[in-house]
């Protein structure tokens, strides 16, 4: 691996670690994302927190700090598997970032903003995928989930070499996301709504006759 790439990986993680919700709900004095809500950094748990403009915000900003490194790497030639290696650095240093004591979130739109440079037919597809998922579920991590499992199938269709680095982000973001699997799995992930995945709303209690 050449010097070039080590520090594109490197600028990548350190772009990585900037806390996009901790600075914005700094911003908009809302209380810390890891301490309130799901306990999770993220755009959707900032949405709790604050609503959309704040949440639009870090989503944005999470997208961008995938899609920097990847795309300044991108144009300087350097090759997919490196490529994939500056698109995990920039996804760890979301999830360990160094800034913020390492307590970061699941980085699935940092994942996502560093396939834009490289593919982003495949990142539209991503997009509509996860929209999809939830708006059937209303549970944002499994959509999540489901997305990343079929990017490296898109990525065989579309651009078959950037294939393995799909892969790797893929298994980065669901090994992030075991929690959440355990959850599904046993019918306690919390929705959107509210509402745990699985559990029904309780009936209201009719009246006794008078």
């Amino acid at each position: 691996m050449s010097a070039l790439a080590i520090l594109m990986i490197v600028i990548a993680y350190l772009i990585g670690s900037i806390s996009s919700a901790v600075l914005i709900c700094r911003a908009f004095r809302l209380d810390d994302p890891r301490l309130r809500g799901s306990g999770n950094p993220g755009a959707t748990n900032v949405y709790r927190l604050g609503g959309p403009v704040p949440a639009g915000l870090t989503l944005f900003a999470d997208v961008l700090k995938g899609m920097l490194p990847v795309w300044v790497a991108y144009y300087l030639a350097i090759p997919p598997i490196a490529l994939g290696l500056v698109a995990v650095a920039a996804c760890l240093g979301h999830i360990y970032p160094l800034y913020f004591k390492f307590q970061g979130g699941k980085a699935v739109a940092t994942a996502l903003g560093a396939m834009f440079p490289v593919a982003s037919e495949m990142a539209i597809l991503l997009i509509v995928t996860w929209l999809l998922v939830f708006w059937v579920s209303r549970v944002s991590s499994l959509a999540a989930l489901i997305t990343v499992a079929l990017s490296p199938v898109y990525a065989w269709f579309i651009k078959p070499q950037y294939t393995i680095p799909a892969l790797m982000l893929a298994a980065l973001i669901i090994w992030r996301h075991r929690a959440n699997i355990v959850r599904l799995w046993k019918g306690t992930e919390v929705g959107f709504s509210g509402a745990k995945r699985g559990t029904k709303k309780p009936k209201p209690n009719k009246a006794p006759p008078e």
